[in-house]
């Protein structure tokens, strides 16, 4: 029996890229300055930053990391995304030392990735933007 192959769903992903720029935009009103650090705490143990390392005419990156002070150090995400200006789009570039994502992987593979990892990444983005976005009243910036 052989398996199919996986083929990313282009649609769904524009989607997805389209509302994490306009998510992302409400967190980051200048994500076109460089070396300029956002941080937020959601409780005690709980905190955020997004740090922009670069910034030009048409596109952005941003990198964004979950900081504990408590728990195992895998629990804490960091991504790097990049944002299209232009098309209005937010792509996560890499995630959890995964330095440029496949728009598909062979299942199973030696570092068991997802078929559908880029796409899954993308939405964990989404989800963690709309959680950000919910406690966005401590937002505080400051330049690096």
């Amino acid at each position: 029996m052989s398996k199919s192959r996986y083929v990313p769903k282009l649609d769904n992903m524009h989607k997805v890229c389209e509302l994490n720029y306009a998510r992302l935009l409400s967190l980051l009103p200048d994500c076109d300055t460089h070396s300029l650090e956002y941080q937020f705490q959601v409780n005690q143990t709980l905190k955020y930053q997004m740090k922009i390392l670069e910034s030009s005419r048409y596109t952005s990156s941003v990198e964004m990391s979950q900081r504990c002070s408590d728990g195992p150090v895998f629990m804490r995400p960091v991504v790097v995304v990049r944002l299209y200006h232009d098309a209005q789009m937010a792509e996560v570039i890499s995630s959890q030392h995964i330095a440029s994502l496949k728009p598909s992987y062979e299942y199973p593979n030696s570092k068991m990735y997802q078929r559908n990892e880029k796409e899954m990444v993308n939405t964990f983005l989404g989800e963690w933007l709309v959680f950000c976005l919910k406690h966005s009243g401590q937002l505080q910036s400051t330049n690096i």
